[in-house]
């Protein structure tokens, strides 16, 4: 395929340029051979994920819904002449010799659960975001994961969005903007998709929508804060979308617009905006700073074939991204799912699999951005500001708040 039209810049074209066939990743004749726990629309991204980027074997999948097991089946089929094999038991499946890692990517509230029996296995794990649906599991697994023999990586894969990569990039190692003050975020989509029993229409299962949906953005929000929230307020509700859906008999209950503010202990202010009955996606992140600012932009669709356009912006006199310039990966890779970024997220599991330093999300990380999400979706429920050391305290991770800096 022809790449030459693919908007590449910066650390982005560092990461596409390593991607040689010599890479000792690909070249390996023991490839580690991954167990899918979930077959659903993020497991079959997952699928063709490991087949595009070739790091990986899948050895199998486990799901206890037969429709997501024929989808994933019929998606094989076009990734590999192999037969896909399929587990009936969650615990003898991870327990197989055969599999090397397992990557978890069931529905959100069964996050818990899973990974109690997957690390009976002791194996690396990849765990899709949210981490849990309340604070007091994810506090429990935290602890599971401080004494795990082995990896367990989070899947912030927002964190290898290509204008993300090179706006943590500008801001972080180049100090480009100098001090941060100021952090804005926004996203404007289409309602929620359907998932297995519509789980993600229903608060108590999927967290709530800013646990579900914006944990991703939280997470960068911190990243760029480098400090704990201290304050949240967030005012939102349900105004457009399956105000009158009803499954099995329960009216959906899942909120489709937000507006999110947090004070974090050192001074920066930071705002998150959510809408989600719009006709295309579009999300932006405008960081300022005592030198200028950075805006980090993304025009996207559920519609086929409508490639995204990320942008760059770097505000700052002499920079040379001063005007908006183009980032991205090459189509072969932003079509894999969530516009490169999985694909990347896959590089960092495989990387640390070998025992390399990465900036993927550890398990601290993802509870400190299900801490200001759940905040903030306390917060919209009562319509009042939430203290947030008093809320962790009153959800049961007072401790974890107060012996822990954000990473």
């Amino acid at each position: 395929m022809d790449d030459s039209k693919a908007p590449l810049w910066g650390r982005i074209a560092d990461n596409v340029a390593s991607l040689t066939p010599e890479n000792p990743y690909r070249t390996q004749e023991d490839k580690p051979r991954l167990l899918i726990v979930g077959a659903g629309m993020m497991g079959r991204e997952h699928l063709r994920v490991s087949q595009r980027l070739g790091w990986a074997e899948v050895q199998g999948v486990v799901d206890p819904f037969d429709g997501s097991i024929d989808w994933a089946q019929s998606d094989w089929a076009l990734l590999s002449s192999r037969p896909l094999q399929v587990y009936a038991d969650l615990r003898e499946a991870c327990l197989d010799s055969a599999v090397d890692a397992i990557v978890i990517c069931s529905p959100n509230h069964t996050h818990y659960e899973t990974l109690q029996i997957v690390c009976e296995s002791g194996k690396p794990i990849l765990l899709e975001k949210p981490m849990a649906t309340t604070l007091t599991d994810a506090m429990e697994m935290v602890r599971l994961a401080r004494s795990y023999p082995s990896v367990i990586q989070l899947g912030m894969q927002y964190r290898f969005k290509a204008q993300y990569v090179e706006a943590l990039f500008e801001i972080q190692a180049q100090a480009s903007l100098g001090a941060v003050k100021t952090i804005a975020m926004s996203e404007y989509r289409p309602p929620f998709l359907d998932k297995v029993n519509q789980w993600n229409k229903f608060n108590r299962h999927s967290g709530g929508t800013l646990v579900e949906k914006c944990c991703h953005y939280f997470d960068l929000m911190n990243v760029i804060a480098a400090s704990r929230p201290k304050k949240v307020y967030a005012s939102g509700g349900r105004g457009v979308n399956f105000l009158d859906f009803e499954w099995q008999g329960e009216l959906s209950d899942i909120d489709d617009h937000a507006m999110v503010i947090i004070d974090y202990d050192n001074g920066i202010r930071a705002s998150f905006t959510l809408n989600m009955f719009c006709q295309e996606l579009y999300e932006e992140l405008v960081v300022v700073g005592e030198c200028g600012r950075l805006v980090a932009s993304e025009q996207a669709s559920f519609h086929p074939d409508t490639p995204s356009e990320a942008r760059l912006q770097v505000e700052v006199p002499g920079h040379p991204a001063y005007r908006p310039q183009g980032v991205g990966y090459p189509p072969w890779i932003e079509e894999t799912g969530h516009y490169g970024a999985t694909f990347f997220e896959h590089i960092a599991f495989h990387q640390q699999l070998a025992g390399e330093t990465v900036d993927a999300a550890t398990p601290q990380q993802a509870l400190w951005s299900l801490i200001v999400a759940s905040a903030a979706q306390h917060s919209l429920a009562m319509g009042q500001a939430v203290e947030v050391a008093a809320f962790c305290a009153q959800e049961g991770a007072g401790d974890f708040f107060e012996g822990h800096q954000v990473d």
